[in-house]
This record gives structure tokens, C-alpha cells and sequence, in this order.
């Protein structure tokens, strides 16, 4: 290279290093969750879809663990003046942030930031729930749920059972029974024990779970749960497991390690089980589902939904909010919401995604996934089953479950475990109230 060519290049690098880049880097959003599996890689998805849609923004989807470690992990984090921009927070976490003054409540973040989202499009028993005062919504809708049966259609053959899934208790007890005699090593299981067991079965049933309306006419402080409803169904499940009948699965999600096994008969689950399940048992068992069975003698009410929201922590800059408020728009459309629906089993948000999955055929090749959608549209909305907001709700379930706990393994009567479980609960609730009142 001859000396004046040398020159040249030299003298174009000194100007290109003296050019200002117009490029930045896109702003990062922390959005921490709690999905785990099939349910965890769609978050990831979703994360992953919005950040190749634009350059500005990155959403790091970062998994912290179960629904109450998540919770913890965020209060932690705002605490240490940490916080992640965006973390999902199960149902019963409702109450405790709204009270907490942690959190830039969406439908300000919208309109602080001029994005537009119809909410009247969310279906009427999620909008119900989240939704707070002046019918405006603190947090951003995410994965709703509902519980329903699950059956084991080999396990019913071998029992000389009808392929059909129970409708009531009586019928969960006598096909239970038969599964048991048959030698299937779980008849009858469920996760999720408070949620399903006692909470949905309280609305599904139209009983009071708490006073104030559950919470939704002003802080709670007396739970309901020992009346003659819930003593008959603790009876019905302690028999199980006297009997034989019912296998105990555990806290939380752990009973549905014992149905993914298949070895449960008949198994009551949240609907987003449906993934995981499905996954599961491919090429190993065939396995169908229904609705909650009742129990007679009871009026109607409707399951209520489970499932988690989005929230806002405080605390970010405001470029960032920008982002989050871009990405809420993304999740928010039609398009969007259908997709997460059809590919985790949760129940579609908006009234034009349920349509687009319908009208897609979705739902016939998926029949499964329309079971909840069916339950809940045959239900009925009352002040008993329109949800349940209670402060520091987790702990509250804690103290239902242990005495759960206590009744199954035959140590407590079941009017005296749930006296026990309402007793341990209002002194929550109570301490809850005098903090946030």
C-alpha cells in the first residue's frame, strides 16, 4: 500500500470516530414471573415476539420462583429501591398490593403515556375481579384461570367406569371407589387445595367466603368458611382419605405431579394445566376433562378465576414506563391474546379474542380448552362468587391448608379444623385491617 493511500484510509477512520452514532442501546424492562415449563417457555415467547417487533425497548422475562417467592422477591426489591418494572402477582396477592403504595396502577400508566386499550373488550368476570375503585384497573391481566376436572380415561376402563367425567360429589366419591378397587394408586387428588377445594367450591355454590362482600366492600376481617358448606365438604374429603379414596397431593401445584404421572383417576386442577398435561401424557394415556362437580342441595354460583396480573412497581424512570406501557399495548391485542390463550390453556381475556379462537376452529380441535370457558359462561355471578380480595391472603391460605392438613390426616374433626383454620385467619385479617385502614 503506497503512503498516500495509507493516508487516506487514516484520515477516513479519524472521521468516522469523530461521527456521533445514532444508534443507542434499547431500554431494558425487568419483568420478573413465576411460570415454570411448558407455561414458562410462552412467557419467554411472548417476551421474545415484542422485542423482535421493535428496536427501543427489551423485556427480560426472568423466572423468581413460585407465585409467593415472586411476590416476596418484588417486595424485597422495592424495599432495597430494586424493583423490577414489572412482576406478576397471583390472585390472592390482589389486595395486599393494593394497599402496599408500591405500585403505578396501569390505567394511570396508560394514560400517562397515551396508549389507548379498550377495557371494556375484558371479559366481564376478569374485569370484575381486578378492577378497584371507580371500576379502573390497578394491574394489567395476564393469566387467568379457572379450576376444572380432569379424568383418566384408561383408569376409568379399567374400572368399567362410562367415559364420561363426574358432575357431582357423590359421583367423585362412587367412581372414586370403584377406581380404588380396581387398584388405581390415586382415585381422587387435587392441587391447590384452599383455591380449589375451599375457596371455588364456596362460590361455585353461592356460600360466603368472608365478610364485606369478600373483601370487594371494604378490608376483611371475618372469614366464612366453617358454616354447614363447609364442614359437609371437609367431611366428604376427610372420609376420602380415611377410605381411601383421596390421595392429599401436597401445597400449591405439588398434587399435580401425582395426575402428570398418570396415577391419579379423577384429579381437579386449574385449567393452564392443560399444557403441562398434555405434554405429559402424550403416547402414554388418554385423559379428558369437565366442569367443577357439585355438591346437591346448593344453589348455583360460579368458579372464580385464579391466575395471575401484571403490576407496575414504582421506582423506574419514566422512559422506562414508556416501554412497559408499549408492551402492555402489545399483549393487550386481539391477535396477541388469542395466541396466549390457545397456547397455555388460560382463559382468553377479551371478548374479541374468545370470537377469533371460535371462529378459528380452535376450540373443536381443542375441546378441552373450552371446558373452563363453558363453566364459567353457565355460572352465575353473585356478591359470593364474583371473587375473593383479602389482605395478606397468602398467609390466610397457609392457615386453611394447615388445618386442611390436619383434618385429612384424621387429627382434627372437620368443624373443628376449619374453626381452628377461621380462628388462626381473622387474626390475619384483622392485623392486616388495622395497618391499611
Amino acid at each position: 500500500m503506497t503512503r498516500s493511500a495509507l493516508s487516506v484510509l487514516v484520515a477516513a477512520a479519524v472521521l468516522l470516530i469523530g461521527v456521533p452514532s445514532t444508534s443507542r442501546a434499547a431500554t431494558e424492562i425487568q419483568f420478573w414471573h413465576a411460570m415454570t415449563a411448558v407455561l414458562g417457555e410462552r412467557v419467554n415467547d411472548i417476551a421474545n415476539k415484542f422485542n423482535a417487533s421493535q428496536s427501543e425497548y427489551v423485556v427480560k422475562a426472568v423466572h423468581k420462583g413460585s407465585y409467593p417467592e415472586t411476590l416476596n422477591a418484588a417486595i424485597a426489591a422495592y424495599r432495597a429501591k430494586q424493583p423490577p418494572h414489572i412482576v406478576q402477582v397471583f390472585e390472592v396477592g390482589t389486595q395486599t398490593m393494593l394497599s402496599s403504595g408500591a405500585v403505578y396502577p396501569v390505567y394511570q400508566l396508560m394514560k400517562d403515556h397515551g396508549v389507548a386499550i379498550d377495557w371494556n373488550d375484558l371479559i366481564s368476570p376478569v374485569k370484575g375481579y381486578y378492577s378497584s375503585t371507580g371500576g379502573n384497573l390497578y394491574s394489567m391481566p395476564f393469566n387467568s384461570s379457572t379450576p376444572i376436572l380432569y379424568y383418566h380415561k384408561d383408569h376409568f376402563r379399567k374400572a368399567g367406569l362410562p367415559d364420561k367425567p363426574p358432575a357431582t360429589w357423590d359421583a367423585v366419591e362412587s367412581m372414586a371407589r370403584k377406581l380404588k378397587t380396581a387398584g388405581v394408586k390415586c382415585p381422587f387428588s387435587s392441587a391447590w387445595p384452599s383455591w380449589v377445594l375451599v375457596e371455588n367450591m364456596h362460590a361455585y355454590h353461592d356460600q360466603p367466603f368472608a365478610d364485606n362482600r369478600n373483601g370487594f366492600d371494604g378490608l376483611a376481617t371475618t372469614l366464612k368458611i366453617n358454616g354447614p358448606f363447609g364442614v359437609q365438604m371437609m367431611e366428604r374429603l376427610a372420609r376420602g382419605a380415611k377410605d381411601g379414596w383421596f390421595t392429599y397431593g401436597g401445597r400449591l401445584n405439588k398434587g399435580e405431579a401425582l395426575m402428570t404421572a398418570g396415577e391419579c383417576g379423577i384429579f381437579t386442577t386449574s385449567s393452564a394445566y392443560i399444557g403441562n398435561l398434555a405434554r405429559a401424557s402424550e403416547g402414554k394415556f388418554a385423559w379428558g376433562t369437565g366442569p367443577l362437580p357439585r355438591l346437591a342441595g346448593f344453589p348455583q354460583g360460579n368458579s372464580i378465576i385464579g391466575g395471575a396480573t401484571l403490576w407496575v412497581m414504582r421506582g423506574g424512570k419514566p422512559e422506562e414506563y414508556k416501554g412497559v406501557a408499549q408492551f402492555f399495548k402489545y399483549l393487550a391485542s386481539t391477535e396477541n391474546q388469542a395466541w396466549w390463550a390457545g397456547v397455555t390453556g388460560y382463559l382468553p381475556l377479551t371478548n374479541p379474542a374468545a370470537k377469533a379462537l371460535e371462529a378459528s376452529g380452535h376450540y373443536a380441535k381443542n375441546p378441552h380448552q373450552k371446558t373452563a370457558v363453558v363453566q364459567m359462561n353457565a355460572g352465575k355471578t353473585t356478591p359470593n362468587s364474583q371473587g375473593i380480595r383479602l389482605g395478606n391472603f397468602n398467609s390466610v391460605r397457609d392457615a386453611i391448608e394447615e388445618q386442611m392438613e390436619n383434618i385429612f390426616s384424621g387429627n382434627k374433626t372437620a368443624k373443628q379444623g376449619l374453626d381452628d383454620a377461621v380462628a388462626k385467619s381473622n387474626d390475619i385479617l384483622k392485623e392486616f385491617a388495622a395497618l391499611y385502614r
